[in-house]
């Protein structure tokens, strides 16, 4: 696929003159077009709902376009949850899947009446101490052990995965859950992460639909709900094909007529937890051209670093660069582009073909709506930056604005170094 920019130059260059570089840039109308595709795959499921995870875009502005395509969402903090709660989204709005829970975090998503989805079996105990007694409706996630494959391709490994029970375990937390009161549960699971290809889904519904069945039959549980989680992907290099979510959801419809229909559970909601794929490809990170340096290789420092994005330095990840205004130039140039952290990793690209980079340029890094800002840090002292919405109209509205020093000190407020500080 050709990766393009949703912003253009001429709107760019407007933007900062208003707001400095670096920062995030949302498209609007992008984020809309995929909630409806998403909701249109699954719309032959009566029960389906998409709890937007959180943790890849804790943006307030950005959630409430997506709780207008009926999305809840995936919590795994208290301050995801409290987020939630004050954009109107409390009871079955609410899911929330953490591990090495504390106590009182399982206690606040009750007071919400959100869905407690339990990563460990030992969770049960702490819940019913949390909370005083055990929701009417749970759930538990599900880890298999293994290795997850798509025909020969190894997907991921969820044996070494810190997430979720045992099958033994599974069945054993549904026979405790029912005793102490529970009347409706729920299972989840997450095997792989950023698939680019439309069998995941179906093989994963697979799996759980199978599990499902024998939960029902040999413990005598009603399943309300099976959550897929996350695990859909987008497609980071421009050499790969975006997911079909709409083939991916009739894979989904066939499994789920194929194992669940003919057990008597037609009735089961499917529930998804996309984040990378709700808002991953419709966010990008804008940074200005502002150092060189030839040495042993060629270098463009920029004015963003991992604490815009971390992905590339902690993962080797690939984020496609575009420089704007020379979209047709010839990629002749071999440059690393640099952030300025005292960590040789802070690096967004390396060995990179580029058209020749002068300073000042503008540089558009796709594909950071989903974990982009959100796992930013302030190491060596940085600061996060602003957000900002590229409305339907083609208005540019801030919807977070840059950190400050005095955001980076606030925790000393309350002794006197905070005063000297801010002199």
């Amino acid at each position: 696929m050709n990766k393009k920019p949703f912003v253009t130059y001429e709107k760019l260059q407007e933007i900062v003159k208003e707001i400095p570089t670096p920062f995030h840039l949302y498209d609007e109308k992008g984020i809309r077009e995929n909630a409806r595709a998403l909701k249109e795959a699954f719309a032959w499921n009566k029960g389906y709902k998409e709890y937007f995870a959180v943790k890849a875009t804790p943006n307030p502005f950005l959630i409430q376009i997506l709780r207008e395509y009926g999305c809840g969402c995936d919590c795994s903090s208290m301050t995801e949850l409290m987020l939630s709660k004050a954009i109107g989204a409390t009871g079955d709005d609410i899911m929330f899947s953490s591990n090495d829970t504390p106590e009182e975090e399982f206690a606040y998503a009750a007071s919400l009446d959100g869905i407690i989805n339990l990563d460990d079996i030992t969770h049960i105990e702490k819940v019913e101490k949390a909370v005083g007694k055990l929701p009417k409706k749970m759930s538990c996630r599900y880890n298999p052990g293994g290795i997850f494959k798509i025909s020969n391709d190894i997907m991921d490994n969820p044996g070494d995965s810190k997430y979720g029970m045992t099958t033994e375990q599974i069945f054993q937390a549904f026979r405790i859950m029912k005793e102490k009161g529970v009347e409706e549960f729920g299972i989840h699971a997450f095997l792989a992460s950023n698939t680019v290809t439309n069998d995941y889904y179906p093989l994963l519904a697979k799996k759980l639909f199978e599990l499902a069945v024998r939960l029902k039959n040999e413990v005598d549980v009603h399943i309300g709900f099976i959550n897929l989680s996350g695990g859909v992907g987008i497609p980071y290099r421009p050499d790969q094909e975006p997911n079909d979510i709409r083939v991916i959801g009739k894979g989904v419809e066939k499994v789920y007529n194929e194992v669940l229909v003919p057990a008597g559970m037609g009735d089961v909601a499917i529930y998804t937890e996309l984040g990378r794929f709700m808002m991953g490809p419709y966010g990008c990170l804008v940074t200005k051209a502002i150092n060189e340096k030839h040495t042993y290789k060629e270098y463009i420092g920029v004015d963003a670093c991992a604490v815009n994005l971390m992905r590339p330095a902690m993962y080797g990840a690939y984020h496609h660069i575009t420089v704007m205004g020379k979209e047709n130039e010839p990629c002749g140039h071999m440059y690393d582009v640099t952030g300025s952290l005292c960590e040789n990793n802070d690096k967004f690209a390396i060995d990179r073909m580029l058209p020749k980079i002068d300073m000042g340029d503008l540089l558009v890094i796709h594909d950071t709506g989903a974990h982009g800002f959100s796992m930013g840090y302030n190491y060596n002292g940085k600061l996060k930056s602003a957000e900002v919405l590229l409305t339907e109209e083609g208005q540019a509205k801030l919807i977070r604005r840059a950190e400050t020093p005095k955001d980076y000190f606030a925790t000393f407020d309350g002794f006197d170094f905070y005063k000297k500080v801010l002199e």
